[in-house]
């Protein structure tokens, strides 16, 4: 199917309420699709993210933990998760808030779902042998913090800070905060969501984005969205324009491909330059940077891959991270799914 390319200044005069501008999570659906991406990927399956051999163990990992996570919020009886009242609602859409600050007090069930999580785990473990050893040691490290440990963990994850965090722990934790914050959002109405003054941010939540994703189907045909790592929605987003500092002027793309780094651009493109067909290997994974700020973020294309998940895949894909911190680029935000240590980070690894 050829689409017309839209010319400058259209986009900016578009109708922006005929694109859907957010895409709350559907969790019941969300986490089982995660898991079995994160098992193609590691199986080397994706021929457009190819995996190191040293990786494929951690995606396994994190395909249990994705699998723990659907148990969990299958589990979950109605009116666990509270739902956001009308005054928290109206408050946010008059100071254009999020509606479900991470910055906020959680609710007491989270610690519930964190005590679930674990044992799905452990049942996991005990299914699979190859995942027992490891796993089982840090089961009984997580389940012996006591309460204020465990809220400090999951603070430093909200705040994005890895320098106070074990970064064994920090996964864990974070998959629970995802099944907290996805299913509370997925109880909101998208137009009781108000936009907030940076583009940067969730909506919903106000975490940082994990990676771009470009989407297919419906109103979303063609448009860029930001993924959030903790509430998993995604908020539309102009392409060519930095997702940091939001100017765009000094956009370009990598990908794992070296010859293949000059992107399709679909603002300057003309309709007699249009690129070849979809399902191209090598456009699936591409880092977006920006040399305003020097600051990088990744951007999965559906239109090449239908099965693209932008955790999953940005967890896999860090043979693009490091070519993109040699070139000098230093990464926007992290995955909450791994942490690693801070000269790591600095280098354009996840934190």
């Amino acid at each position: 199917m050829v689409q017309r390319i839209l010319q400058p200044g259209e986009i900016e005069g578009l109708d922006h309420n005929a694109i859907p501008r957010l895409l709350l999570p559907q969790p019941d659906s969300l986490f089982t699709a995660r898991a079995l991406r994160l098992r193609e990927l590691a199986q080397g399956k994706i021929k457009g993210i190819p995996v190191d051999a040293g990786m494929q163990g951690y995606l396994v990992l994190m395909a249990a933990l994705a699998d723990a996570q659907a148990a969990v919020v299958a589990r979950l009886p109605p009116g666990t998760v509270p739902v956001a009242d009308a005054e928290v609602l109206r408050r946010a859409m008059a100071h254009r808030m999020p509606v479900l600050p991470v910055n906020g007090a959680r609710p007491p069930v989270w610690r519930a779902i964190f005590a679930s999580l674990l044992d799905e785990l452990a049942a996991t473990a005990a299914r699979q042998p190859a995942l027992s050893g490891g796993l089982n040691q840090v089961l009984a490290q997580l389940r012996a913090l006591d309460d204020t440990a465990l809220d400090a963990c999951a603070d430093a994850v909200l705040d994005e800070n890895g320098d106070n965090l074990n970064p064994m722990h920090a996964p864990f934790v974070a998959a629970a905060l995802q099944v907290l914050w996805s299913t509370s959002a997925s109880q909101l109405r998208a137009t009781r969501v108000p936009d907030l003054e940076t583009g940067t941010l969730c909506p919903v939540c106000g975490s940082h984005p994990v990676a771009s994703v470009i989407r297919i189907g419906g109103g979303s045909q063609g448009y860029r969205y930001l993924h959030c790592g903790i509430c998993e929605s995604e908020w539309h987003m102009v392409r060519v324009k930095c997702s940091t500092c939001e100017q765009n002027g000094k956009i370009a793309y990598q990908g794992l491909d070296a010859a293949d780094a000059a992107p399709f651009d679909p603002v300057t493109a003309k309709d007699d330059k249009l690129p070849n067909k979809a399902n191209d290997p090598k456009k699936v994974a591409r880092a977006e940077t920006c040399d305003d700020c020097h600051t990088y973020r990744k951007v999965f294309n559906q239109e090449h891959d239908y099965n693209v998940e932008p955790l999953a895949d940005d967890l896999a894909s860090l043979m693009l991270d490091l070519l993109v911190g040699e070139a000098g680029y230093q990464r926007a935000s992290g995955n909450p799914l791994l942490w690693l240590g801070k000269s790591e980070s600095s280098e354009g690894q996840p934190a």
